[in-house]
């Protein structure tokens, strides 16, 4: 995960007391700095097309309505890029991540939300028709009173909990990974992102659990959905794209400390995962206002 002592640490209104704030605005513009904070938060945007969301290190341009819920402690914002309308609606709802307490999530009827919950320490951005099917939901949230609201917020809940095409934003991240004790995916897990920057052969990695290269390969791709040299390459980019963002080093230099021997290598990888190269992605976090 990023370095947040690097980020802006917003102190956010919610108490404990509190189980869900909704804040319903209209802006002309997005200027708080990239943050975060321990709460969950869901954002639906409105008319706001143009504007460059950053999620950990992921960026893109939002479409004219956006859903994205962002997990506790994931550094985010939404900046003035090329968005015009001086009338974009923010719909923001922030809880605490004690929301719903272990025994309730382990029920069978909030697995589906337990589910999502774990996925959005990345990031989860919603398909337009999922935030069109919930724009109404949303509206009405400010108008109701608190029980309504916490009955609508369950409801939009259990909708992205079953919503299709949902995109995961933010690298794979070390510190929000959790495995059992014995897993064999937690040695492995451990193994690679300690060694990351030397050279890892599938045969190292599938020796560490005892298991023959072919094995360890179909294990790791049903662990994880992706080949051994996939989840390597994803972990290596993921901590390059950080230091792109956060340290001053030459494209170069990351290439070299994230574990890639050859330049050019890693610029294609970089943009496989990332969808632009080191370059262009330095240059965007470029102007993103932290506090140091």
């Amino acid at each position: 995960m990023s370095k947040l002592e690097n980020i802006l640490r917003e102190i956010t209104p919610l108490s404990p007391e509190d189980s869900f704030l909704v804040f319903d605005r209209i802006k002309a513009s997005f200027d708080f700095p990239y943050h975060y904070h321990p709460e969950v938060e869901i954002n639906f945007i409105s008319k706001g097309k143009g504007y460059r969301r950053m999620i950990g290190d992921h960026t893109g341009e939002i479409s004219d309505i956006e859903l994205v819920l962002v997990g506790p402690n994931l550094p985010h914002c939404w900046a003035n890029h090329k968005c015009k309308n001086k009338k974009t609606h923010e719909i923001t709802v922030q809880f605490n991540q004690d929301f719903f307490n272990q025994s309730m999530m382990d029920k069978n009827i909030l697995k589906p939300i337990s589910n999502l919950m774990k996925d959005s320490i990345k990031g989860i951005l919603f398909s337009q028709e999922t935030a069109e099917k919930l724009k109404d939901s949303f509206l009405n949230l400010s108008k109701m009173n608190s029980f309504e609201s916490f009955i609508e917020i369950m409801k939009i809940l259990n909708e992205l909990a079953i919503a299709e095409d949902k995109t995961l934003l933010s690298s794979y991240s070390i510190e929000l990974e959790t495995f059992a004790d014995n897993d064999k995916m937690k040695i492995v897990h451990d193994f690679m992102h300690k060694n990351f920057e030397s050279k890892i052969t599938l045969h190292d990695a599938a020796s560490l659990i005892n298991m023959s290269s072919v094995t360890f390969n179909r294990f790791i791709k049903k662990r994880t959905g992706k080949t051994f040299v996939n989840y390597l390459n994803e972990i290596r980019i993921s901590y390059a794209a950080r230091w792109l963002m956060e340290k001053n080093l030459t494209v170069f230099e990351t290439a070299f400390e994230a574990g890639f021997n050859n330049i050019a290598n890693f610029n294609k990888v970089f943009k496989s995962i990332k969808k632009t190269t080191p370059t262009e992605f330095k240059e965007l976090f470029k102007g993103v206002k932290k506090i140091e």
